[in-house]
C-alpha cells in the first residue's frame, strides 16, 4: 500500500511539473504576441508574471531578457 501511495504522489508531481512548463510557455507566447501588437505594457506585465510565478522555468530567464530589452528601447 505504501508503494502505491508513493507512486501516486510521484505521478501527480510529474503532472504538476508538466503543467507549470505549459503555463509558462503559454504566457511567454502571449507576451510575444502582445509585443508584436505594440502592447508593451501588457507584454511587460506577462513577462513579470512569468518571472514571479514560474521562476525555475526556462521561460523565466527569457522573460527577464525581454524585460531588459523592452526597458532599454524606451
Amino acid at each position: 500500500m505504501k508503494h502505491v501511495i508513493l507512486t501516486f504522489l510521484f505521478v501527480i508531481a510529474l503532472g504538476l511539473l508538466s503543467c507549470t512548463e505549459n503555463g509558462a510557455k503559454e504566457m511567454f507566447e502571449t507576451a510575444q504576441f502582445e509585443e508584436q501588437q505594440n502592447n508593451q505594457v501588457h507584454a511587460k506585465q506577462l513577462y513579470e508574471a512569468i518571472i514571479k510565478d514560474y521562476p525555475n522555468s526556462e521561460y523565466a530567464k527569457e522573460a527577464s531578457e525581454r524585460l531588459d530589452q523592452l526597458s532599454q528601447s524606451k
